[in-house]
């Protein structure tokens, strides 16, 4: 399947979007049964502390008790990474010729 016109610029509405969200929001508090969930996921894989990612914060110590929230802090880059793409990928279906 080739990806036309329509395509790519409908690809690239979604991704200036994605961008333009994740540069307004700053961080996201989980709900108690996703935090209780990643801790389960990173307990069962047996990680090293250094390995677990930094943007989950409030890890508790115990996989069978959650004292707190998680929050998730998306990095400054990955905002500009997406508006980015998706201007680029807005500006190629442009550039295309029409279907048909």
């Amino acid at each position: 399947m080739e990806i036309n016109r329509n395509q790519y610029f409908m690809i690239g509405v979604v991704l200036l979007a994605l961008g333009i969200q994740f540069r307004m929001v700053d961080s996201v508090t989980l709900t108690q049964e996703a935090s209780q969930f990643l801790t389960k996921q990173f307990n069962s894989k047996k990680a090293d502390p250094s390995e677990v990612p930094t943007a989950f914060v409030a890890a508790a110590e115990n996989s069978n008790i959650i004292s707190a929230k998680k929050t998730i802090k998306p990095p400054q880059w990955l905002g500009w990474a997406l508006i980015s793409m998706g201007a680029v990928l807005v500006l190629h279906s442009l550039a295309m010729p029409k279907p048909g």
